[in-house]
């Protein structure tokens, strides 16, 4: 168990101090955890409406602050490359989000060229039903993704490391509230930028 909560605090802080200088960034992902927290509330009502949640404002805001506010040139906090940080990404380096957003963005054109998927969906007799298809179609993309990169870690690294991996993801949420509420306060101050004190002192 020691072991295993040791690579869980490495995991989480590589990806804070590799991954998460802006600050636009860090509120994005506060944004997108307080959403998820709302998703994981939902799935005890109605999974497809929490998939909609989770893919359309949680995912989208978390991968639009990584994207498009993240720096990807070579990080000076860290003396690393971004080339090398992601390279040894242990989840979803932005060559494989690139592919998981393909998907994600493909999904509701699959869904209106065959409405039921292949048979596995009830056809929808209305606009409401399209999206709910497309809301299943997300719910099933999300699980497959965090069982396909779990597998691949299996293999490549170990099991321990696809375990703990899978919990970090599963518990991002909690864990960027409690790191990131402040970074809506730091960008009002005109703080681009996370100085990442703490990290260089580390």
């Amino acid at each position: 168990m020691q072991d295993f909560l040791q690579e869980l605090k490495t995991q989480r802080w590589d990806d804070h101090r590799y991954y998460h200088h802006n600050r636009v960034n860090q509120a994005l992902h506060l944004v997108s955890a307080l959403s998820f927290l709302l998703a994981y509330f939902w799935l005890f009502i109605d999974p497809v409406v929490a998939a909609l949640i989770a893919w359309l404002v949680s995912m989208t805001t978390r991968q639009a602050g990584h994207f498009f506010f993240e720096p990807h040139d070579y990080d000076v906090v860290n003396q690393a490359t971004h080339a090398f940080k992601e390279d040894i990404k242990v989840g979803y380096n932005l060559r494989r989000k690139v592919v998981l957003m393909g998907l994600w963005a493909g999904s509701p054109l699959l869904v209106w060229w065959n409405p039921t998927v292949f048979g596995l969906l009830q056809t929808p007799s209305d606009w409401e039903g399209y999206v709910r298809n497309v809301g299943a179609c997300w719910l099933a993309l999300g699980v497959a993704g965090l069982l396909f990169r779990a597998a691949q870690l299996t293999i490549q690294q170990g099991s321990r490391v696809a375990v703990v991996w899978v919990t970090k993801i599963l518990t991002d949420p909690f864990h960027d509230v409690l790191l990131y509420y402040r970074a809506p306060l730091y960008l009002m101050r005109g703080e681009m930028m996370d100085p990442m004190h703490h990290v260089r002192q580390g």
